[in-house]
């Protein structure tokens, strides 16, 4: 029996730590060959001793529009084609400024605009160039939140973080219509508050806790972990969702579902 990524050359954006990390496990156990993409040589030397000889790991700062290219170029030198982008890097905006709407900065905002959507639009065309000029078709993955469109103002009121997983749902939606004749297709996987770095605000704060028990009631009521994603970037990384584009799949413990009980 065949693995469901095998013969797949896939580039990880923010590939060596937290979910994009957890991810390329998953992908390499169902035989895929993977580049990760981390900001620092550290975290990249940690992932390819970790990930073993099927990963290349490549550093480069994602909100830069040449990152995203070079790593694209890597996996099809090293490993002969480029399948699939997964693109996971970003982060929270709130030491740099992002919060309530009246209290955000200039700097805040462009910061965490640079950080969760220039990143993101620079690998998506770099992707999309690269399907078209090989006329293979491929798959993109991006990475949301169910912020983009489920709020909750007690404990993540900041407005940049949710304006930009809005605004991934909607580039990653009209470029899959544009680009679904050329069999390119483009899908966002959204999770709701998940044990990752850079959560640890969240973790270690008794009140969302409390609140997580009820906002994500499956499996017990608790915090996400990063494999709980993986089984569904691998079925959109594979052929299995061959028929699958402009789609958006919560992963999120119940989270747009819930209302959610903020202790008084």
């Amino acid at each position: 029996m065949s693995s469901r990524l095998e013969k797949k050359s896939i580039v990880i954006v923010g590939g060596t730590t937290g979910l994009g990390f957890s991810a390329a496990k998953s992908f390499i156990r169902e035989g895929a060959q993977v580049v990760v993409v981390g900001r620092t040589s550290e975290s990249a030397k940690a992932a390819e001793a970790a990930l073993g000889e099927n990963c290349v790991a490549f550093v480069g700062d994602a909100a830069d529009p040449a990152t995203a290219g070079a790593a694209i170029d890597l996996a099809a030198e090293r490993f002969g084609g480029f399948h699939g982008l997964y693109h996971v890097a970003g982060g929270s905006g709130r030491k740099f400024g992002d919060g309530p709407l009246h209290e955000i900065t200039d700097d805040g905002w462009q910061a965490t605009l640079d950080l969760n959507l220039t990143s993101l639009f620079n690998s998506n065309r770099a992707a999309v160039r690269r399907f078209l000029r090989e006329a293979t078709g491929g798959t993109i993955l991006n990475m949301g939140s169910v912020l983009g469109w489920s709020p909750s103002s007690a404990f993540f009121s900041t407005h940049a973080y949710a304006t930009t997983k809005a605004a991934i749902i909607g580039l990653t939606k009209s470029a899959a219509s544009y680009y679904a004749p050329q069999n390119i297709r483009m899908n966002v996987i959204a999770p709701a508050l998940v044990a990752t770095p850079m959560s640890q605000r969240a973790q270690e704060t008794s009140e969302i806790i409390e609140f997580i028990e009820t906002k994500q009631p499956l499996d017990g009521g608790r915090i996400g972990l990063p494999e709980d994603l993986d089984s569904a970037a691998v079925f959109f990384m594979s052929n299995e969702s061959k028929f699958v584009t402009g789609q958006v799949l919560a992963v999120d413990g119940g989270w747009s579902v819930s209302e959610g009980q903020v202790g008084g």
